[in-house]
């Protein structure tokens, strides 16, 4: 079977510790409730699948779609690999408050413990509050002594790397690499399908019952990236209308993409799914009799028999542009 159509999702909405109310407030998520730290925009985590919004699929879930489309939704290697799985989790978060201390395991370690990929990511700024930071990797090549005599006297901060951080900034951040979200900032994050996490330190922080979270000291030691770089920020270009590499691993490329015209896209390179995330302003898809109009917040899926479409800005706007190589 042909899927032939433009896919939207309906967000998962999560309540965190750290999280504030840009998600409602400046992307326009529907909530009632308070300190909505995360929209899931598309999802195939257990539990939490996403669900089709728009359409003749309306009220089908992505991993429904995946077993009747199989290769002409996902790409024909991207199914070879995951089957019925999609492998990616695409968010935005809004850290009003800083996140806990934490990195994640590799594939390896996350298939050994957790019967589940490991968790390699990025994050895109969207938005950043004065003098906000993001933790990333350490200042210097440090190693388990040093860095447990720095976690039992709460001093991380003095080994651990922090960058002031501003609109359009990216961070690739691979299995093992120790990281935080600072407060004030909204991002974007492409991540593999995976919600392993180990904890390491939380700033004895309560939640709202007055208990702390649970911390992982244990299981993080074997997995941690003791190395530094000389820098943790992705440097890279970008021209109005040409879709620019970010980051390239082989889990997930992501390309950022102005749009100030209207732009003719063919994706007759790729075997693979195209996730396009609106990072600011509004644009529109234009499909053979299929319009979908995505603002900045919104997210759509272009399945992979889709090779040709149409992009219409109504004012200067940004894309990301997700797929698989």
């Amino acid at each position: 079977m042909i899927i032939n159509q433009l896919l939207r999702f309906t967000p998962i909405l999560k309540q965190k510790i750290w999280g504030g109310e840009k998600l409602k407030t400046v992307l326009n998520k529907k909530s009632d409730e308070d300190k909505i730290g995360e929209s899931w925009e598309v999802s195939d985590v257990d539990g939490d699948e996403s669900i089709v919004s728009n359409g003749e699929l309306k009220s089908k879930t992505l991993r429904e779609l995946i077993s009747i489309y199989k290769g002409d939704l996902v790409g024909k290697h991207v199914y070879e690999n995951f089957k019925n799985e999609f492998p990616l989790l695409i968010k935005y978060i809004d850290a009003k408050e800083v996140l806990s201390i934490q990195l994640h395991p590799n594939d390896n370690l996350s298939k050994e413990r957790h019967d589940s990929y490991g968790k390699t990511e990025m994050w895109y700024v969207m938005q950043a509050d004065d003098e906000s930071n993001i933790i990333i990797g350490f200042k210097e090549d440090s190693n388990e002594e040093e860095y447990l005599h720095h976690l039992k006297n709460k001093s991380l901060l003095e080994i651990l790397n922090s960058d002031e951080v501003k609109k359009g900034d990216a961070y690739f951040i691979p299995p093992g690499r120790v990281h935080a979200i600072g407060g004030g900032l909204l991002l974007a994050e492409i991540q593999q399908t995976s919600d392993i996490t180990y904890r390491i330190y939380d700033w004895d922080r309560e939640d709202i019952d007055g208990n702390y979270r649970e911390l992982h000291t244990d299981k993080a030691l074997k997995a941690i990236d003791f190395s530094s770089k000389k820098t943790y920020k992705r440097d890279y270009l970008k021209e109005n209308n040409k879709a620019s590499e970010v980051v390239s691993c082989p889990y997930f490329t992501t390309n950022v993409l102005p749009v100030t015209s209207n732009l003719s896209v063919k994706h007759y390179d790729k075997d693979s799914f195209v996730v396009y995330m609106c990072v600011e302003g509004k644009v529109e898809f234009v499909y053979e009799n299929q319009r979908e109009t995505i603002q900045m917040g919104e997210t759509l899926l272009i399945p992979a028999c889709i090779k040709e479409f149409e992009i219409q800005p109504s004012v200067g706007s940004e894309l990301l542009e997700v797929f698989i190589k």
